[in-house]
């Protein structure tokens, strides 16, 4: 191989493409399994079925409290809107982080 060969190889290797080498992320860090899944847990228990049988149960009950003056109204309407901050939570949280995220 001659000289100018050589030259030509050295700068076309130093050209071509190469694949970047960049670590995979899985959006979890290690040793978050348990706690991860405990977390889910929570979640589905809390925004399950039966939770939701059981806010809007309560939700009855304290308007019809409130209605026939067995109950005032700001412990009912507290009541009230504990349920919406529950069940809202998801979109409470994606609200804050957008607007944290336009911020910067």
């Amino acid at each position: 191989m001659t000289v100018r060969a050589r030259a030509v190889a050295a700068v076309l290797g130093t050209l071509a493409p190469m694949a970047a080498q960049a670590q995979s992320m899985t959006g979890e860090p290690a040793g978050s399994g348990p706690v991860l899944a405990a977390l889910q847990w929570v979640e589905g228990t809390l925004l399950g079925n039966l939770a939701t049988t059981a806010a809007v149960i309560a939700v009855a009950v304290v308007g019809l409290m409130m209605l026939t003056g067995r109950i005032d109204w700001r412990r009912g309407l507290t009541v009230i809107l504990g349920a919406f901050i529950v069940f809202g939570a998801v979109a409470i949280v994606s609200g804050i982080r957008s607007v944290a995220s336009g911020a910067r």
